[in-house]
């Protein structure tokens, strides 16, 4: 089980995108006071109109984190709010990261919380695809950066030689039919997704990466997965083959899954 592969940090961004939609709708309110007086100079009906329209917006984001929190408690969730509830936590992120620097609280560590949410929320919505319609995409530093067989552009070059973990994801993607693609930043990794077409991403990269990533193909769903790095960042970096399988068989049907195990038994037998 997934969840089991992922410890939860939740509390973190929840708290903190809790605090943003608070101070997002006092700062619409703020915004409608100051500038009553002019309006109501210029014509009776606007400070009505532009409070309706910044109670709209105050309603908007206490309803995202209202479908957030319902999402991750396993409440049933209208689709148009759940919907809602994503766009949110990319529209609060930035004034998130604010607040978490204001009570000293590493940027890594938001991020993490982030992926934690994202990945329940597309875990509560239940996505079921092909396995052919799922994406396996991680950066190039995940390839040892002696090796002499370039990925980038036809990852089927690596030897599967097991110097890196490139050889081991490239064999999931193979048992479970996934296209698996690895980019040199990412221009390149949108460009993959664009002709790729996936249904479903499953990625692996570092706090920063996925988390930018998830928000760049919203509303794609995508399972993130935190490399490992013994060497430091960008170097030689490594990924928990169980976790990455895990996200995989997540987004796949439980029947087709059984198939491609079975397939992948007898090939090895």
């Amino acid at each position: 089980m997934l969840d089991d592969a992922f410890k939860p940090k939740k509390r973190i961004f929840m708290a903190l995108t809790s605090v943003s939609a608070i101070l997002g709708a006092m700062m619409v309110y703020v915004v409608w006071k100051v500038s009553l007086p002019g309006l109501q100079q210029i014509n009776w009906a606007l400070p009505i109109a532009f409070g309706l329209a910044g109670g709209l917006i105050v309603i908007a984001l206490l309803s995202g984190v209202l479908g957030i929190v319902m999402a991750l408690l396993g409440i049933p969730v209208l689709k148009i709010l759940y919907f809602w509830a994503w766009k949110a936590i990319n529209l609060l992120f930035p004034l998130a990261v604010v607040v978490g620097r204001i009570f000293n609280i590493p940027r890594d560590a938001i991020e993490q919380s982030f992926i934690e949410v994202s990945n329940s929320l597309v875990m509560q919505h239940k996505v079921k695809v092909p396995g052919n319609r799922i994406m396996i995409l991680t950066p190039h530093c995940i390839q040892r950066d002696t090796c002499v067989h370039k990925i980038t552009r036809n990852v089927e070059n690596c030897r599967q030689c097991g110097g890196c973990c490139v050889g081991s994801m490239l064999a999931l993607a193979h048992k479970y039919g996934c296209h698996f693609a690895v980019a040199t930043g990412g221009t390149l990794a949108r460009q993959m997704v664009k002709q790729a077409r996936p249904k479903a991403i499953v990625a692996v990269a570092c706090e920063r990466d996925l988390t930018s990533g998830i928000q760049d193909v919203f509303p794609l769903p995508v399972l993130g997965v935190l490399n490992e790095r013994p060497f430091g960042p960008c170097f030689n970096t490594r990924v928990d083959l169980k976790k990455l399988e895990a996200a995989i068989l997540a987004f796949m049907d439980e029947e087709e899954a059984k198939e491609k195990n079975a397939e992948a038994s007898k090939q090895a037998s």
